[in-house]
Parts: C-alpha cells; structure tokens; sequence
C-alpha cells in the first residue's frame, strides 16, 4: 500500500511487455516452439516447448537485456554498461551492447561456466572476474561502476528486464494459443515473473509455475512464506539458478501472478535434460531444463491435475558445458 492507503501499481504491467515485444522486433529470434509427440503420451497433456535455447547468445536474457539497453539516455550509452552475471545475462549484455555499440564491463565469478566466459569476451565485452566465497559481486559492480561513470543493467531485478523476458511467453501463447499451465525455470525472477505478467493477460486462467532447484529454494520458501528468504552459495549444477534470493522488482510480481513454485534436485534435473538431448535431439543447459524436469519428473503431477490440459514449458537456454556435464553421465 502508498501513503494514501490505495494499492500501489506493480513495477510491470501487460504494456510493457508489449513495447518490449516492439523494440526486440528484428533483433530478438521468435525463437520456435516444438511439440513431441513422446512427450504428451508420457504425460497424458499437450505440451508445447518454447526453445529459448535458440534464441540470439542461447537465452532468452538476450530479450532483457536489449529491451533495457535500447531505452538507455545518450549520456548513458556514451559512458557504457556494467552487469554481473554467473554466464547467460553476462552474454546478453556483451551482445546487446556491441550491437548498440556500447562499451560493456562484465563481473563474473572465476569458477563460471568456462564456455560462457569465452563467449562473454568473445561479444566484446571487458571480463572482471571474481572469487565468489570472498567476494560479493553486486559491491564489486558498484565500485567499477562509480570509478567509470557505468549504469549497471542486473541480471533481472530491473523492470525493463523483467519486460523484456516476458515476451517469451507473449510469443509462445500466440502460437500455442492458450494454455493451462506454463513451467518456468526461476533463478532470480526475472523470467518467471515477466511471463507470469504476459500469461495473466494474453492467457487469462493459464496457471503459472516457477520451477528451481531444490538446492536452491529461495524462491519457493519465499512464495510459501510470504517473506523474502536467501539461499547462499547453492550447491546445483543449474548454475544459472544460483542466485541469492528474488529481487525488490521480481519478488512482488511473483507474489502476484504466480500460482505455485516446485523444486527438483539435480539427479531429477540431469535426467531430464539428458532425456531431452536423446530423445529430442536438442541442446539444454541444466537451468533451461528445469521446467521439463517438473513435467518430466513427476513433480507438476504431485501438487496439480494435469491430465489431458494444455501445458506449456520454457526451455530457457543451451549453453551448455559439454566438458563439465559429460562428466556427469
């Protein structure tokens, strides 16, 4: 509530989401949405895959991070960008910027995904590493930036991100049409809370489902409590989950459009995904499988009736480390 005791608006409402869906016309990929046969006898449901993992530096963070570049002040551009980012949001950034032309400074940890570190550089962008068991990177950004006259772009509490993501599920309920359920992978909110925000108005009735690993449950002890809750240092190879906790611009949306959260551990996570590149024959990074491992695994089953709806699940990225994952099988 504000001060004069009516509610207060929520940070991002179904027209951002479209200007967003605008501005990201001819640069972001509509990214395919793929149906499996397989897929739907094994779970008694119409499901429909929204491959982010296709889309432009394999996420869907492109989509945020273009949408909030783009509406950056000339000042603004002409000093330059800095974000921190465990992989995918860092590569957003560093691609958006080099095709605004914007100079990009990027805090990474040194343990990140070393192929997403070399793409990171390889858009263009200075890497800063850091080391995460002695070091917060949200200070360290806020001191490269301060020294640099940098606006920092988050990874996702920031609601021209939150916008911009959102118009995944824009794009997969325009080609699905509606839907009984979407599965979304949660890390800090920014996905999950911008298609919650779509699916409420071009989906009305769709129930909305955040989905994170069970070693890093932040997001759902925070829904069921009410309260923000944090989870430092999760240990889960879903490394773009590993996020501390929702932010100040994702926790309420969440809050409101979303109508329940489910973990999965990493065995159930690896199962999936691996699953999926076999039978599939499509690339997904831990993170990205997260919604399919709910479905796939058994967990939507558990709290909801699903049998014979329509459910929909964001595939939300497919970088990948091959080296580090193989390992695994």
């Amino acid at each position: 509530m504000n001060a004069t005791g009516t509610e207060s608006p929520l940070p991002v409402g179904h027209a951002d989401i479209a200007a967003a869906a605008a501005r990201l016309e001819g640069h972001a990929h509509r990214t395919p949405v793929l149906t499996s046969r397989t897929v739907d006898a094994r779970c008694g449901a119409k499901v429909w895959f929204k491959c982010e993992n296709f889309q432009r530096m394999g996420a869907f963070k492109f989509r945020g991070a273009f949408n909030a570049l783009s509406q950056l002040t000339p000042e603004q551009r002409r000093a330059g960008v800095l974000t921190y980012s465990s992989g995918n949001h860092a590569q957003a950034v560093a691609l958006a910027g080099s095709l605004l032309g914007l100079k990009t400074v990027i805090v990474m940890p040194a343990d990140a995904p070393r192929v997403k570190l070399e793409a990171t550089r390889g858009y263009g962008a200075e890497v800063v590493t850091y080391d995460p068991r002695t070091a917060k990177r949200e200070e360290l950004a806020a001191t490269i930036a301060r020294e640099r006259g940098m606006t920092v772009i988050p990874p996702y509490d920031h609601a021209h991100v939150v916008a911009g993501q959102g118009t995944a599920a824009k794009e997969l309920i325009e080609e699905a049409g509606a839907l009984d359920y979407l599965l979304v992978p949660c890390g800090g909110g920014g996905l999950l809370s911008g298609c919650a925000v779509a699916a409420s108005h071009w989906s009305p009735g769709c129930k909305v489902i955040g989905v994170e690993p069970e070693a890093g449950d932040d997001a759902t002890r925070s829904f069921r409590t009410k309260t923000l809750q944090r989870c430092e240092h999760a240990d889960t190879i879903a490394d773009g989950a590993r996020t501390p906790s929702l932010g100040a611009i994702t926790f309420p949306l969440v809050l409101h459009y979303v109508h329940d959260m489910l973990t999965v551990n990493d065995t159930e996570l690896l199962r999936s995904m691996f699953w999926i590149w076999e039978r599939m024959k499509m690339v997904v990074e831990p993170t990205g499988a997260l919604g399919a491992a709910a479905l796939l695994e058994g967990k939507l089953a558990a709290r909801h009736e699903f049998k014979g709806k329509r459910i929909g699940v964001l595939v939300s990225g497919g970088n990948a480390d091959f080296k580090a994952l193989c390992r695994l099988i």
